[in-house]
């Protein structure tokens, strides 16, 4: 029953910082996805044709920073027992950027382009991390923190076979209470991202990586791979 506790509070955590990280960087900063990068592929097909200037090719520099990050992720988690930790540098990482943010402009200021760019270059990085945490230790959470649409597809199937069986095949239950976790805590996410990156910008992202770094050290017991 702890671990089952630990997982729920570790995936709705997860859940929500990726809703928040990916809904500020696109409020605040050009409309660049940090958590989910594919999405950058879609914005800057349609800044292109809509005849924006080079800035929006920046986003295509999401890829290579979160390769390099996710590559960085393999390579901690190789080096140190603990699981949690990789969560714990992406926390620090946050953390950084957003103190950067408001050093640079303060809350709520506008950053300069180039500032606004390496702030969200830094929280792509931490994505990445979070990305790498995902698939590296698939047991640690109910599926994917960051991408929705495998969870959605996996919740609307577990609905399917619950309605199909009358109610009678309460199994599906546990799938679609885990779904629930992982959905809710992602809309959560984006809502508070939405908010805080209208009033505060970037240096919003000082709290994901405040609760990531909380989380590090209030489950990090027992959480250590041979």
């Amino acid at each position: 029953m702890e671990t089952s506790k630990n997982i729920n509070f570790v995936t709705l955590l997860l859940t929500a910082i990726a809703g928040f990280c990916d809904t500020i960087t696109f409020v605040a900063a050009d409309r660049i996805f940090s958590a989910h990068v594919t999405g950058n592929f879609i914005v800057f097909a349609y800044q292109m044709i809509k005849g924006a200037d080079a800035d929006a090719w920046i986003k295509l520099l999401t890829f290579p920073v979160f390769i390099l990050a996710v590559i960085v992720g393999g390579w901690i988690s190789s080096r140190f027992k603990n699981n949690h930790f990789l969560l714990c540098c992406e926390g620090i990482i946050l953390i950084l950027a957003g103190v950067l943010a408001y050093s640079s402009a303060g809350a709520g200021a506008q950053l300069l382009t180039v500032q606004m760019y390496v702030i969200t270059m830094m929280i792509v990085f931490a994505m990445g991390f979070q990305n790498a945490f995902g698939k590296l230790y698939v047991k640690e959470t109910h599926g994917p923190t960051t991408m929705m649409t495998g969870n959605v597809t996996q919740f609307s199937l577990d609905l399917g076979a619950l309605l199909s069986s009358g109610f009678a095949d309460l199994s599906y239950l546990t799938g679609l209470k885990k779904g629930l976790v992982t959905l809710g805590g992602f809309l959560l996410g984006c809502v508070l991202g939405a908010y805080v990156g209208k009033v505060f910008g970037l240096t919003g992202v000082v709290l994901p990586g405040v609760a990531m770094v909380i989380c590090y050290f209030t489950t990090r017991s027992g959480k250590e791979i041979n």
